[in-house]
């Protein structure tokens, strides 16, 4: 009969700790360095001399464990409206319940006019605007070149570093909008960068969705003649 290696375990715990550092949310980190410690545990028991390490890994263990639920807790007593839960599974689904709760109350929701402008083309976005109902045209140099319905992000594309739009935003419908001022979200996101690697890739994704929403009315346009 084979002889137990722990060095596999010992490998196996390296790949997780690898995973873990890839990883966005602050509670996987967590799992990740629990399962990490549990998997290290055999190789502390069997492949190391003293007790140090094992009482060491332990407790990294069980720092953790505790860790994930208190999370778990804190998330459970999180609760959102209906319009909220859109929010946050349209764009915020990489957040944990607590950390989407505390980026929506940054923000404030309002009910908007057909005709207001949102952004204005070649200046910074003054927000970033959730449009959970209404609609709105992008202008660019005067003409219209795209539409946004409910469920659209608006100035993710800049909002962020402070560029200049490239078109201007007006509702054609009255709306009702999630904002935050984009100073405000700049400095949130600088005190909680797991957030803000989170928000990143629900930025990607939104824009992706507007190309894609872009590319397919190009194609339906008739050709020119």
């Amino acid at each position: 009969m084979a002889s137990f290696d722990p060095t596999w375990f010992g490998y196996g715990a390296l790949l997780v700790l690898l995973a873990a550092s890839l990883v966005v949310r602050v509670d996987h980190v967590r799992i990740g360095l629990a399962v990490a410690a549990l998997l290290a545990l055999p190789v502390a028991i069997m492949g190391w001399s003293g007790g140090g390490y094992t009482l060491l890994i332990i407790a990294i263990l069980l720092v953790n464990l505790g860790l994930i639920a208190r999370l778990w807790l804190s998330n459970a007593k999180v609760s959102f409206t209906a319009e909220e839960q859109e929010l946050r599974d349209r764009h915020f689904e990489r957040l944990g319940a607590a950390s989407a709760r505390m980026l929506i109350d940054q923000g404030h929701w309002i009910s908007a006019r057909r005709g207001e402008m949102l952004i204005r083309e070649n200046e910074a976005a003054p927000c970033l605007f959730y449009m959970a109902e209404g609609t709105a045209t992008i202008r660019r140099d005067g003409a219209d070149v795209g539409a946004l319905a409910g469920g659209a992000l608006i100035g993710e594309a800049t909002v962020l570093d402070g560029a200049h739009a490239t078109g201007t935003v007006v509702l054609t419908s009255n709306a009702r909008l999630w904002f935050i001022p984009a100073a405000g979200l700049r400095a949130y996101l600088a005190a909680h960068p797991d957030v803000a690697g989170a928000l990143h890739e629900g930025f990607a994704r939104a824009l992706r969705g507007k190309l894609a929403s872009a590319n397919t009315r190009l194609a339906e346009m008739p050709p020119l003649s």
